[in-house]
């Protein structure tokens, strides 16, 4: 592998697109599974709470703050400590963030009443006696993305970066390479030709927090041996691809010992790694009624369903929402030129097939259960390895019978 080139001349039409991932290690992704088991600890005795949990992490201290509305009791500091026991941060690693003697500090309040009213209930229901229906908890637009680039129509280039992160934490868990740490990151560079497809990966990078005592040279040796290699096929690589691993040339200081963290602050990591476009609000620790976090799922579920009914090859898709308001302001399908049927065909057949509002994204997608921890790491899409509801593609059927129907 070839690290001595810098330049690479690309032929006509073809581009670099790179993705980058990081470790359930890493500050900011231990402050977003510490918001999200908070959440899920929540919804497993109260489904109805409103729940919006941040966390703060830096050397030898925790916050957990945000506005918690809820009729049960749950033990923050046990839940925090719990989540850094499970990361890897103990006391044997001798680093300056452990989970028994960091501090735990908790700055939580109540929703408030004047968000809590719009999202009890929505506009469209305020002024009727009947059933409340459910506003969006915030306004903003979403967006959910699908493609056929991988079986689980994710971006190459983000799944290869969650693959080799994820890879990162099961060899130090397991053993097999005892003397990594928890923090760490990875940055895949793929080459695509004019037709968008994927040629070959020109640059992986790999940085991973280890032992003082961990050679550089072996290191090395061993994120190619352990890591790297088991994660890419022989096809997408070869001799003139560039492998940089701990380019600084140590990563002894890590965690939030060495940064601090924040949730919230991966919000590409979590989705895309860059393809497509994004509203900026983040997901963990937020409840469903935050369309943040639950019309990004549905935009991702309609996404991929549209793709996997052949419909398109790849498929952008944003909501837009009024805090107090329950049906979306606007809906917008762009399917990238990879599809014969006009996009304003294509609205209309999801606004037909999928209820929209807070109240039907929430029980399409069964998200009062306490099912987000698992997918505070390693990215909320294209995950095979946990079953979640909008990674289903179970409305094939119904969007192609509507297009059929709209296209008459």
């Amino acid at each position: 592998m070839n690290n001595n080139k810098i330049k690479i001349k690309l032929p006509q039409g073809h581009y670099l697109f790179s993705s980058e991932s990081v470790t359930e290690g890493h500050p900011d992704k231990v402050c977003d599974q510490i918001s999200d088991a908070v959440l899920d600890e929540i919804l497993s005795r109260d489904s109805t709470a409103r729940v919006a949990c941040e966390t703060v992490v830096t050397t030898g201290m925790v916050l957990v703050m945000g506005e918690i509305t809820t009729t049960c009791y749950v033990d923050i500091p046990a839940i925090v400590r719990g989540v850094i026991e499970e990361v890897g941060y103990t006391k044997e690693l001798g680093c300056g963030f452990n989970a028994n003697s960091c501090a735990v500090l908790t700055a939580i309040d109540e929703q408030s009443p004047d968000i809590s009213q719009g999202v009890t209930d929505a506009i469209e229901t305020r002024d009727l006696n009947g059933d409340q229906s459910t506003g969006a908890g915030d306004q903003g637009m979403m967006f959910g993305y699908a493609c056929n680039e991988t079986e689980e129509r994710m971006p190459l280039t983000i799944s290869l970066a969650h693959r080799l992160c994820k890879r990162l934490a099961d060899v130090r868990k397991d053993g097999t390479l005892p003397l990594l740490r928890p923090d760490g990151k990875a940055q895949v560079t793929a080459q695509y030709n004019e037709r968008n497809e994927v040629v070959r990966v020109t640059d992986i990078v790999v940085s991973t927090q280890h032992a003082p005592e961990y050679d550089q040279a072996d290191l090395r040796r061993d994120i190619i041996r352990e890591v790297i290699t088991p994660v890419f096929s022989a096809d997408l690589i070869d001799d003139e691809t560039r492998i940089y691993v701990n380019p600084t040339g140590r990563f002894v200081v890590g965690g939030p010992e060495g940064d601090s963290g924040l949730s919230g602050r991966k919000i590409i990591v979590d989705t895309y790694g860059g393809w497509g476009a994004h509203g900026g609000g983040s997901f963990s620790g937020k409840d469903p009624t935050k369309v943040d976090r639950s019309a990004s799922y549905m935009s991702r579920y309609i996404a991929k369903n549209i793709v996997a009914a052949g419909l398109a090859d790849r498929c952008e898709i944003q909501l837009a929402y009024s805090i107090g308001v329950a049906h979306p302001l606007s809906v917008m399908v762009d399917t990238h030129g990879t599809s014969d049927i006009p996009e304003e065909i294509l609205v209309e057949a999801v606004q037909m097939v999928f209820d929209l509002t807070p109240d039907g994204i929430i029980s399409t997608l069964d998200l009062r259960r306490p099912i987000y921890r698992q997918v505070a790491s390693y990215g909320h899409f294209g995950r095979t390895d946990v079953d979640v509801p909008w990674e289903k593609e179970n409305r094939i059927n119904e969007l192609q019978a509507a297009v059929k129907q709209l296209n008459k």
